[in-house]
């Protein structure tokens, strides 16, 4: 079994959310993906044993269905996402990483398994060290169109389903985002902080329409969805006057959906604005 190599982190990481943990995790070392990336769901043509097959895998992610005989804690789900011959991996608390390859029907990794280290409670950090004890012991691969098994020398069977298929994409349109996190920077001198507690900014585009609360006051505008880009025009606000934290996320808020384009991404139930080096994640409702 390849080595377990365990990444410290900052103390203020352990009240940060899942968005912040997994964009620590990506300035920490580059082997870690923050499992967002390009996913693809074309089956594997023969399906069966990934001999020799790691294209398979490529740019897909997938999340489990069924574990056993051991089960999961209550509430949490493995997650596996596959990009150029790296591996992250998530089951709840701490994030996973290694370069992998597929030999002999088995996932090998190549350079040991790497893991932040976030507080969380004990079953929960148990579960991380199961995890990576599985994922670094060579367990046996096979894929059949969407669906992914592993299967570990201890007769451990992680039954998963591509992400697209297990949890698909919200629509952009007709959604309500609420705010999660607020993104500053890029790259690995990025920063991901939480909403504070008891401040509440969301979004909801319509029929052309962009209906925006900015955690202080509230307003709308005019949007134009394209191709990963919104084209945003003549919002206009309430003048409430705020103070404190409340300024702070509505201050982010305008640094993102100001007029001009914005850039959006959605996984899931995620939706992920930039504009430049700032950016905000939503949650759908």
């Amino acid at each position: 079994m390849e080595p377990l190599i365990r990444l410290e982190r900052p103390s203020d990481m352990t009240r940060q959310g899942p968005v912040a943990a997994a964009a620590a995790m990506l300035a920490l070392t580059a082997t870690v993906l923050a499992g967002c990336g390009s996913e693809q769901s074309a089956a594997n043509p023969g399906g069966g044993d990934l001999s020799g097959d790691d294209a398979a895998l490529d740019g897909r992610s997938f999340l489990s269905t069924a574990v056993t005989p051991r089960g999961l804690e209550p509430g949490t789900r493995i997650r596996l996402s596959f990009d150029a011959g790296s591996l992250s991996a998530h089951a709840g608390c701490n994030h996973l990483g290694a370069e992998v390859r597929i030999e002999n029907g088995r996932l090998r990794s190549t350079g040991g398994m790497v893991m932040t280290e976030m507080g969380c409670r004990q079953p929960m950090m148990d579960q991380d060290d199961w995890l990576a004890n599985l994922l670094g012991s060579g367990p046996e691969v096979t894929l059949d169109g969407d669906a992914l098994q592993l299967r570990g020398a201890d007769g451990t069977v992680v039954d998963l389903l591509d992400r697209r298929v297990a949890d698909p994409d919200r629509p952009l349109v007709g959604t309500e985002w609420v705010l999660d996190a607020i993104i500053d920077g890029t790259g690995s001198d990025g920063m991901v902080s939480s909403i504070p507690q008891g401040i509440t900014a969301t979004l909801i585009i319509t029929d052309g329409r962009l209906s925006l609360m900015d955690g202080c006051n509230s307003g709308s505008g005019i949007v134009v969805v394209e191709d990963e880009v919104l084209r945003v025009g003549g919002v206009g606000m309430t003048l409430v006057g705020c103070s404190g934290e409340r300024v702070l996320v509505s201050d982010a808020v305008h640094a993102v959906v100001k007029q001009g384009e914005v850039a959006y991404t959605i996984e899931a139930n995620r939706l992920t604005l930039t504009n430049g080096a700032a950016g905000l994640v939503y949650r759908a409702e």
